[in-house]
């Protein structure tokens, strides 16, 4: 049989353990055909196979990135990034030209605005962004995306300088003389600034709502907005990408992934959530979640999970803990803000099971990763014991006593290295003063999650950091020393790799058909330009991908 694809002279980890390693593979019609030597498959290379020589490199699985926000990071590849910019002087040198080529009537919006980008303890205000930009509306995304800050004319454009009501977690935070400050916590104060951007909100809505434009996009709006997630997508595939797990979701993003597949132009598998918001009744979930995972259920587009938020984050005081937080973050007794109540999301994630999705919640503080797992626990006691594997996405702060309980219930860590201070992305002081000594000793627990026999799989939470995918490798397995207090978290490298493939397919179901490199399995593959295995740890970055297949298609080659 002549393969349509060949891939040879590579150092395969085929993440099977009864062929662990091997120097070739072959493809046919999707499916991997052969792992092995070289020399039969060549034998059987035909004049349309493709041959693709690995010249050495790590030839692995595709990598699956677990948490993504496709449509919002696709569109945020167009904005003006303001990592590593400090101070107002440095904020105009940049912003000023941008806003220049930024055509007319459109807000101006910047994304990766460091939360101490004045310095610490200077937060951002209207005021200081009037200095920048007064004539027009300016915004700009923390690298987390929970919060935004805005300047005055993007506030009375969005209806919001002189407040308004919010839904529960999120805040308009009002200044001295009774308008708002400029900083808006959360979707529920932020959304109607997003509004005001190029794609009118529709490349946040799945997060913000998790509902569909209204009113329906145009098809010119809907063009724009495929043309947008195609390159975001072609720009994952040059990250050895094949899988992408979105945790933002409606039927509008699944439709148009599926317009791009009929299209030609869907070159990643995707899983898409049901959104379930804090704001929506628990009868929500029966009438709307069952039709929307009916309809998706392909090897491209598929929707099979639940997506839910508990909490904010630690940098804006909204992760929810178990003791408030220290210093004048913890004034008024703050311990975080409540999206839901614990009532109604126990009773969101009881029928969520009951219906039969996978559950996946953002829990950041050590008192909501312990609500969630309650919850998780309370479904398992009304609808019984049931292969679930139900996440936890972040749990950046976990309480020891909790640690246990995620191999005891079978719940699934799901982790982003880069997010840690050690992660080399951002400050590495950031975050420790938010925290009490305790707390500090277990943030951001991958290594102790693991040893207790949890499941970890990895992530970037794209576009809250790049979607790279060495760079986020790098901080798992050459973290950064940040001294006393603070615990050693290194992984491995294979256990770092397969947490991004094997473990990855795993989490989806999907451990019998992908996430190997094995004969009839999905040809999902990536193609490195280095021997992973022979670099130091720190040095993993010098490593890219120089080939992706997805479905036995090659998505992207290097010149």
């Amino acid at each position: 049989m002549e393969p349509d694809i060949i891939i040879h002279n590579g150092r395969l980890m085929t993440f099977d353990d009864t062929q662990p390693e091997a120097e070739a593979l072959a493809i046919k019609d999707g499916l991997i055909t052969e792992v092995g030597h070289a020399a039969a498959m060549l034998a059987r290379a035909g004049a349309e196979t493709k041959v693709i020589d690995a010249k050495g490199g790590t030839v692995l699985p595709g990598f699956i990135d677990s948490h993504v926000h496709l449509f919002g990071g696709s569109v945020e590849l167009d904005c003006l990034s303001l990592y590593g910019v400090t101070g107002i002087e440095e904020m105009k040198a940049r912003i000023l030209p941008y806003a220049d080529a930024t055509p007319a009537g459109e807000m101006v919006f910047c994304v990766m605005a460091d939360y101490n980008i004045l310095g610490t303890g200077h937060t951002l205000t209207r005021q200081d962004l009037d200095q920048i930009l007064s004539d027009r509306p300016l915004a700009m995304f923390a690298p987390d995306h929970h919060t935004i800050w805005a300047n005055t004319a993007a506030l009375e454009a969005a209806g919001l300088l002189q407040g308004g009501e919010v839904d529960a977690g999120s805040e308009i935070v009002m200044g001295d003389d009774g308008l708002a400050s400029g900083e808006l916590l959360e979707p529920g104060a932020y959304s109607p600034v997003l509004a005001l951007t190029r794609h009118g909100g529709r490349e946040m809505l799945g997060l913000t709502t998790g509902k569909d434009p209204r009113p329906p996009a145009t098809p010119d709006q809907r063009k724009m907005d495929r043309d947008v997630i195609a390159r975001g997508l072609e720009h994952c595939t040059a990250q050895g990408i094949t899988t992408l797990h979105l945790m933002d979701g409606n039927t509008y993003q699944c439709e148009l992934l599926n317009e791009l597949e009929r299209e030609g132009r869907l070159p990643i598998r995707c899983h898409v959530p049901f959104h379930m918001k804090g704001t929506d009744p628990v009868e929500r979930l029966s009438s709307e979640a069952p039709a929307m995972r009916a309809r998706f259920q392909s090897d491209m587009v598929r929707c099979s999970h639940v997506k839910m938020f508990i909490d904010g984050v630690i940098e804006s005081g909204t992760a929810l803990m178990l003791q408030p937080y220290p210093g004048e973050m913890g004034a008024g007794n703050n311990m975080g803000d409540e999206v839901f109540t614990q009532e109604h999301f126990v009773a969101c994630c009881v029928e969520a099971d009951r219906l039969g999705f996978q559950i996946a919640v953002h829990a950041i503080g050590d008192a909501g990763v312990r609500r969630t797992l309650d919850a998780y626990q309370a479904a398992r006691e009304a609808n019984g014991d049931r292969d679930s594997r139900h996440r936890v996405e972040h749990l950046e702060v976990v309480h020891p006593d909790d640690l246990p309980r995620f191999s005891e219930m079978g719940v699934v860590a799901s982790i982003q290295p880069g997010h840690a201070p050690r992660g080399h992305i951002f400050p590495p002081s950031a975050v420790g003063q938010y925290l009490h000594p305790h707390q500090i000793a277990g943030a951001y627990p991958v290594q102790t999650v693991r040893e207790t026999g949890a499941r970890v799989v990895f992530s970037t939470d794209w576009p809250v950091i790049p979607i790279d995918v060495m760079p986020n490798i790098k901080a798992a397995i050459a973290p950064l020393d940040l001294g006393e207090g603070w615990s050693d978290e290194t992984q491995s490298l294979t256990d770092t790799l397969a947490s991004y493939t094997r473990d990855n397919a795993w989490v989806e179901f999907n451990e019998e058909r992908k996430g190997m490199l094995k004969a009839g399995m999905m040809a999902d593959v990536a193609v490195m330009s280095h021997d992973l295995t022979k670099l130091a740890p720190a040095d993993i970055t010098q490593a890219q991908a120089v080939a992706t297949v997805c479905d036995g298609v090659v998505t992207f080659e290097s010149n």
